[in-house]
């Protein structure tokens, strides 16, 4: 049998056919025992779709050490439509003495190949392993391999270990890891599931080993296949040490340059060395890469060299897979680095910014790149100076750039940024970047910051600050910049600003308050305000004042008066303030009024419209006001620009409730009791007055209270006197004042956290005063039981309802005895659980000794 067997490693892999919808390209490749009689010039594949096929051998090489690589490929399938196929392939025989495969040599050999059909996540072509799946190792040395996959797609690849499989497919029956093997020693068996590296530390036994592993593909997230690779380990006894490679670091490229790095390896027994790699790039059709193998003796160094173009970017990164090998060594012991390849695509070109009315207009350079899909446009206000690193595409989220277009067409290279048709404001200074987008989700790198600002050919609005709070007699000050670069041949002089206002509760209604007369009068206090309780919306007009009906120049642009509101909480204050201005407050500044001095002093700073007032005493007044500091980002305008809301009042309260508890249960089944014990979490109040216990017997109705625990530093309660462990629980609390906290955590118990109700098998009714009756074992959470007894006969000699049963060994016909010997029952056993009553029936027998 020895001699008739074979089979030592193999995967299959697939390609889509472009010209045929669910038609895929399929190879085999295996590893066989090369004396071996049991040659296979085909091989049946079964297509997991009900179907076969039989595919021809169309190469074999022979290798040293009995190895020989068979290829079966260039066979086709079309399968039926969408699904999830398993593709696979069954040899009867694997090679003899696998250590972790029990009689190997009757083992068949399985490997399967998954294939996702799914058109919303498009074609697939699985991974290609460029690694054979044959390697040696040497005993008490870390061992290392790795597959070199490689996915033409682009897509995500992960790694996992699973289990050998033999017939029909089935996992082998007591198929170990290598390592465990030889459990007397310790040592590990482990791939990382990214990058795909074996590492066996460290082989102790020598002889061959069988693993397998599945190279799964990812794409937006989903499985869309995998490929499982079954490979064959063969670990000697050796003297010699294993080369090493020098450091390697992930790295970043930009499409259109070359990439190069110096490998080295150096060997500690000065052995000669081979270094060599294996990578997608070096196997592209278009600009590969290029590694040479490289021999030396002691030291050996090769570059790889990667001359890179637009259509080799992609979101997922290129694996590189660098291997040196001492040569003249038996094994050859080998060590591996391996790094991944970013290949980001070049930012767009000569990108500009213009002001038009109220919109600006982009325009950038074409990418000369057939992969890019379209063009993203990213603003923000004010310039921020990003210079982007080596593996930063995008535009990421800490430079405050947004985007505003998202899918601007590829044969587009202008955009018009109007705000979405509501115009841009004026004063600001925008500024932008563009990256290009590819199929995959891969961005470029972004484009150079270009910063545009709208002419100053309207008012531009800087105040509307409250400057007295009251409900009747409160004012507010209202000032603006003139336009610096209006056409005064198209509006000549004179001009007339005139001054629109609104309720904040009416922001639409804008009525006429006033005018004024010159360019530069562009400051108004409003007067005989209810600041007290309403905020006020300001809209300056230009008008063209030169002809009988005067005619509209330009506006400003909306803002509105701050509002303080001041929210009572336990001993603080949360004050919050409404925002409406078209400039950028930076920060803001909290005055609370001193009672001692009558002075307002600034208690502190905000970067948002809020802030809490703490370590303040109940239901005493607090009085407060906001000042707000800003600036437009364009230059020639106030700066910095600040206003001041009204003052508000308010008086801290105890209206924040106890937090919800976190409750834990624990059963005592001796003396069928539930001891609920909780705890509150750090920082919540400490006022608490009282917990109130709730409770449901089942989980579908609502809990309701049943006590209370007035010692708040106890935080336990026995629920007792039971007669059913089964039911929910919560706790609540309320404090000193009445405020009701939240439900905890509910906790249910049911039935199974204690012994279910079970019966002895014999008792002894002799007069002995013991175990005289029959009752069952301790129980909880029973309703009731039906219960029978029979002789042997099928006689019924007792029967009850109650589940203590206390039947006395007296037959129920007669009252007499019933003699020494086995008795049958049946017995329904009604238990409460949280759904409710379920019946459950219990057969047994029961002994009778007098």
């Amino acid at each position: 049998m020895l001699f008739g067997t074979h089979q030592r490693a193999g995967e299959i892999t697939y390609i889509a056919l472009p010209d045929q919808e669910y038609g895929y390209e399929f190879t085999i490749v295996t590893y066989t025992y090369t004396p071996s009689p049991a040659d296979r010039p085909e091989l049946e594949i079964s297509w997991g779709d009900g179907s076969s096929s039989i595919v021809p051998r169309t190469l074999k090489i022979d290798y040293p050490n009995n190895i020989s690589r068979n290829v079966y490929a260039g066979k086709t399938h079309v399968f039926p439509g969408q699904g999830i196929y398993t593709i696979s392939v069954e040899d009867p025989n694997r090679n003899y003495g696998v250590l972790n495969i029990p009689n190997s040599v009757n083992v068949p050999f399985f490997i399967q190949t998954q294939l996702v059909i799914n058109p919303f996540l498009g074609s697939n072509n699985s991974v290609e392993l460029l690694s054979p799946p044959i390697d040696n190792g040497c005993v008490n040395n870390i061992y290392l391999h790795n597959p070199g996959a490689y996915d033409q797609d682009g897509d995500s690849i992960s790694y996992q270990l699973v289990s050998c499989r033999g017939v029909f497919g089935l996992p082998i029956p007591g198929y170990v890891l290598p390592n465990k093997v030889d459990t007397t020693v310790q040592s590990t068996f482990e791939i990382d599931p990214l990058s795909g590296t074996i590492i066996w530390d460290k082989p102790i036994l020598q002889g061959e080993y069988n693993i397998a592993f599945l190279v799964e593909e990812w794409r937006y997230g989903v499985r869309i296949g995998y490929v499982t690779r079954d490979m064959q380990i063969t670990i000697v006894a050796c003297d010699n040490q294993p080369p090493e490679i020098n450091n390697l670091s992930d790295t970043c490229i930009m499409a259109g340059t070359t990439l190069s790095i110096d490998v080295s390896a150096t060997d500690p027994d000065n052995d000669q060395l081979v270094i060599r790699a294996v990578g997608g790039p070096l196997v592209l059709d278009d600009s590969p890469a290029s590694f040479p193998i490289a021999v030396g003796t002691g030291t050996v160094t090769s570059t790889f060299t990667w001359p890179t173009i637009c259509n080799q970017v992609q979101l997922q990164p290129y694996q590189m897979v660098f291997i040196a090998r001492d040569t003249f060594t038996n094994p050859q012991l080998t060590d591996i680095k391996t790094i991944n390849i970013k290949v980001i695509g070049p930012p767009p070109q000569n990108l500009s910014a213009s002001a038009v009315g109220n919109s600006i207009h982009l325009s950038w350079g074409k990418l000369d790149c057939e992969k890019v899909i379209g063009y993203e446009i990213y603003r923000r206000n004010g310039y921020f100076g990003f210079n982007p690193g080596p593996c930063e595409p995008g535009v990421p989220e800490y430079t405050g750039y947004i985007p505003i277009a998202v899918n601007v067409g590829k044969l587009d290279t202008t955009f018009i940024d109007n705000n979405n048709g509501s115009g841009l404001i004026h004063g600001v200074d925008y500024c932008y970047m563009v990256v290009a987008n590819f199929p995959d989700g891969a961005q470029s790198y972004a484009s150079e910051e270009v910063c545009a600002a709208l002419k100053k050919d309207v008012p531009i609005i800087t105040n509307t600050s409250v400057q007295k709070t009251d409900i009747q007699d409160g004012y507010t000050f209202v000032a603006w910049a003139k336009p610096t670069e209006m056409d005064t041949l198209l509006f000549p002089s004179p001009y007339k600003y005139i001054i629109n206002r609104s309720l904040d509760n009416d922001p639409g209604g804008f009525i006429v308050i006033d005018s004024t007369m010159s360019l530069n009068d562009t400051t108004y206090f409003d007067y005989g305000l209810n600041t007290t309780n309403h905020s006020y919306i300001y809209k300056i007009d230009l008008y063209c004042n030169q002809a009988e009906i005067p005619y509209w120049v330009g506006s400003t642009h909306i803002a509105q008066t701050m509002f303080l509101n001041v929210t009572p909480s336990d001993e603080s204050l949360i004050l919050s303030w409404l925002v409406n201005v078209p400039w950028n407050n930076n920060f803001y500044t909290i005055f609370r009024l001193n009672d001692e001095s009558n002075i307002f002093d600034s208690i502190g700073y905000s970067g948002e419209p809020s802030y809490k007032d703490s370590n303040l005493v109940n239901y005493h007044q607090y009085t407060y006001y906001i000042e707000s500091v800003g600036k437009y980002s364009a230059q020639g305008l106030v700066d910095p620009i600040i206003n001041f809301s009204q003052i508000a009042s308010g008086i801290p309260e105890d209206n924040v409730p106890p937090c919800p508890p976190a409750l834990t249960v624990k059963t005592n089944c001796d003396r069928i009791e539930n001891v609920l014990s909780w705890d509150n979490a750090h920082g919540c109040p400490a006022d608490v007055a009282m917990y109130y216990i709730s409770f449901s017997p089942r989980a579908d109705q609502e809990l309701v209270v049943i006590d209370s625990v007035p010692e708040v530093n106890e935080k336990i309660y026995v629920h007792k006197n039971l007669n059913s462990i089964v039911g929910c629980y919560g706790v609540f609390a309320i404090d000193s004042v009445g405020n009701i906290g939240e439900l905890s955590n509910v906790v249910c118990v049911n039935i199974d956290s204690c012994s279910l109700y079970s019966l002895p098998n014999v008792f002894t009714p002799n007069g002995d005063e013991y175990n005289e009756i029959f009752i069952p074992f301790d129980y909880t959470s029973v309703d009731k039981i039906q219960m029978k007894i029979f002789n042997r006969w099928g006689r019924l000699v007792f029967e009850t309802e109650d589940p203590d049963i206390n039947w006395d060994g007296k037959n129920k016909n007669n009252n007499s005895d019933c003699s020494a010997g086995a008795y049958f029952y049946v017995c329904d056993v009604y238990e409460i659980h949280l759904t409710g009553i379920t019946k459950r029936t219990l057969t047994g027998s029961i002994t009778i000794i007098r």
